[in-house]
């Protein structure tokens, strides 16, 4: 199989980002929208549910200390109750029991996504073959190179965007992006033609969210990062948010809702994704999604 390069990548998806990118915002109309709707993530060619079940709260921890068998219990409901997109990452401790708890569910019923540690000196195909078999899984529908906060992280990881592109062609995954920390990586994103998906914290008031330093405890600059937002997705890139739940510091069902809203209605995100650690927040969050809609 022909090997593809960035350049050739980057030529080949010029003119497609900025006809995936027409409409910024989400369509409201029918007000029918709902958390286990199929949308599509920009010009990756994947559709995911606009609700996801995260496996990382506290690097997973949160999820691992329910056991392997009541974590399995919750995946299983998840699915049952139409969330049909599951993210884990390497740096977690969540991707083999995740693993576990799809198995047996058909492959093209759902869609998972991992994200890899962007260190130099690593067999970067030797790491993808390790994490697939982590998971037991043929195939990843996404992946992201995990946690970048570099202004120059679309040239530190440029040995990284190539190999994934020929993992890619491998089908090793299906499509690629890249998870941001901070205002620096974030203000790159958009004008990054080889980003298919981006993953951006988001939320109604800064919570865990972007800032000049990337410092969790400071609040983040919300209408800065609702800019890049509306200009990634107007470049084709497909926008999967997180800390809708403000890294949970959101303890009340009113904050959540109003995260829920802001990240869909005001920002116009495509997907966002929930830690759990009980069938109750799986109920609820989809509720929230459904408002957020309504």
């Amino acid at each position: 199989m022909p090997r593809i390069s960035r350049r050739k990548f980057l030529q080949a998806t010029a003119a497609t980002g900025a006809l995936a990118g027409a409409g910024v915002l989400p369509a409201f109309a029918d007000g029918k929208s709902s958390a286990t709707d199929l949308v599509p993530l920009g010009k990756s060619g994947i559709k995911v549910t606009r609700l996801a079940f995260g496996t990382g709260t506290n690097n997973g921890h949160v999820q691992a200390e329910l056991g392997q068998e009541e974590f399995t219990r919750q995946v299983r409901y998840a699915y049952d109750h139409g969330i049909r997109f599951f993210e884990t990452s390497e740096s977690y401790v969540t991707p083999a029991m995740l693993g576990k708890a799809l198995k047996g569910l058909p492959r093209d019923s759902y869609q998972l996504m991992s994200k890899v540690t962007t260190n130099q000196g690593v067999d970067m195909h030797a790491k993808f073959d390790e994490m697939r078999k982590t998971s037991d899984t043929e195939y990843f529908d996404i992946m992201l190179l995990h946690i970048q906060t570099s202004p120059s992280w679309p040239e530190d990881t440029a040995r990284w965007q190539d190999a994934a592109l020929e993992a890619q062609q491998r089908k090793v995954f299906l499509s690629h992006g890249a998870s941001v920390h901070g205002l620096p990586a974030l203000r790159r994103v958009s004008d990054t033609k080889w980003l298919e998906i981006a993953m951006i914290r988001m939320n109604h008031n800064g919570a865990a969210m972007d800032n000049e330093t990337n410092n969790w405890w400071q609040a983040g600059n919300v209408q800065e990062v609702v800019k890049h937002v509306q200009a990634t997705r107007a470049a084709g890139i497909g926008v999967i948010s997180m800390k809708l739940v403000g890294a949970g510091k959101f303890t009340s069902q009113s904050d959540r809702q109003q995260a829920m809203r802001y990240a869909f209605r005001n920002a116009g995100v495509d997907c966002v994704t929930v830690g759990y650690k009980s069938t109750a927040e799986i109920d609820e969050a989809i509720q929230n999604v459904n408002m957020a809609f309504a």
